[in-house]
């Protein structure tokens, strides 16, 4: 089987080349940065964004929050079955 991503560049714009699941965490950031999240089971989101501020919204079942984040706190979230989008 050929792999469509090997060789080519894999920047934020594109389509992310894993889905890895998140385990919320007040001090642990993201092995990689994740280009955006996937939440199963709404709630709210507390977390780090790629710059460094920490937010925290309110998000539906099967969302997918388009937002550059480096860490998921366990402190403040509700949400489940967080799965990060990463390059």
């Amino acid at each position: 089987m050929t792999n469509p991503f090997s060789g080519r560049f894999t920047g934020a714009s594109g389509p992310a080349v894993d889905l890895v699941p998140v385990v919320a965490d007040d001090a642990v950031d993201f092995e990689k940065v994740a280009v955006s999240l996937y939440i199963e089971t709404g709630g709210d989101l507390a977390f780090v964004s790629a710059s460094g501020e920490e937010r925290t919204v309110t998000v539906g079942d099967f969302s997918i929050l388009p937002v550059g984040a480096k860490r998921v706190k366990a402190t403040g979230t509700t949400a489940s079955g967080i799965h990060a989008f990463v390059v």
